[in-house]
């Protein structure tokens, strides 16, 4: 895949992105911090100025649809339509609008894109009966004394979780598969509720994506930066139908979610621990100092996180979101 190709990929995710219209100005603002991030790591600066041309509509869906002449290139920028509309939830009518203009665009095989729309289907069902939906609404930051909780489980079980969410999501980004990267946030999504509960705190979806927020961690933007190092770092693409790309063998610095998922998971447990008094500003403040650390043990933890990606298929991954909320094995 050469870079103009990659360029139609990318800025065919950044229409999936603002497709619904209804990104704050907040995840605009990650979303581009994001697009510079990749730009300088990449070196093309072209990146950082897609950004602006997407969403000044400068460059058209149809110029990067008609770029992608490799059914398996056209195939792949489905996928992550895909993938970047369902970040969030449940695709809106916008969204699923904007996906049947590209699969006319990308003149896709129809059995092909209704199989992949199928799996991500799946894997938002599978979010969402994580944690229920706004049912006995526990606000995100509730008004008035919060006593400290006591946790159910010891300190070092609940560590041990979070590190076990964290090494998986971190073996998921190193994946070639383009849906591997959309089970990380349901992963954030039911550690987060795991935590929660271990402190008597029942939460539901909105809560949980409210308080992910609240840290500064975007469900679109988060998929897009996985999907962007993939694609830019050479470990996502396909060709005739077949995956390439070396699973487990990245450079050290891929596997950001391992960071992500372990800070925002110490985050929460002080959160919940300390009777969820934390603004928003401190949560993000918080949030940012955890990551430092955290990126440090990434680099420490990445043989563990290559071997874990090896031995992942679809079956278990499914499994897993399927399974207790007490965290992947």
């Amino acid at each position: 895949m050469n870079a103009e190709q990659q360029h139609a990929i990318l800025a065919i995710s950044l229409y999936a992105a603002f497709a619904d219209g209804t990104k704050d100005d907040r995840e605009r603002e990650e979303i581009r911090r994001i697009a510079e991030s990749l730009a300088e790591d990449a070196g093309t600066p072209d990146l950082a100025r897609l950004y602006q041309d997407v969403l000044l509509k400068r460059v058209r869906l149809e110029t990067a649809a008609a770029v992608l002449s490799e059914p398996g290139h056209r195939q792949l920028a489905y996928e992550v339509a895909v993938c970047v509309c369902d970040a969030d939830g449940r695709q809106s009518e916008a969204e699923q609008s904007f996906l049947a203009e590209l699969k006319k665009l990308l003149q896709l095989d129809a059995g092909q894109a209704a199989s992949f729309d199928r799996e991500a289907d799946a894997i938002v069902a599978l979010s969402e009966a994580t944690a229920p939906a706004a049912v006995n609404r526990v606000p995100a930051f509730p008004s008035g004394p919060v006593v400290a909780a006591q946790a159910k489980v010891s300190e070092g079980e609940m560590d041990k979780s979070i590190l076990n969410y964290a090494l998986l999501n971190g073996a998921l980004e190193l994946l070639p598969q383009s849906w591997a990267s959309m089970a990380i946030i349901p992963f954030q999504v039911k550690m987060v509720y795991g935590v929660g509960k271990s402190y008597g705190v029942e939460l539901d979806q909105g809560h949980i994506k409210e308080f992910i927020a609240a840290a500064g961690v975007g469900l679109t933007s988060q998929y897009l930066e996985q999907f962007g190092r993939k694609l830019l770092g050479g470990l996502l693409g396909k060709v005739a139908g077949k995956t390439i790309g070396r699973i487990g063998g990245a450079a050290t610095g891929m596997a950001f979610s391992f960071a992500t998922t372990y800070a925002l998971g110490q985050l929460a447990k002080r959160y919940y621990a300390g009777g969820r008094v934390m603004s928003t500003a401190v949560l993000r403040d918080t949030f940012q100092n955890l990551l430092g650390p955290a990126r440090q043990m990434q680099a420490q933890y990445l043989p563990q996180i290559q071997q874990k990606a090896a031995s992942l298929d679809a079956g278990q991954i499914m499994a897993m979101m399927r399974g207790k909320i007490a965290g992947p094995a």
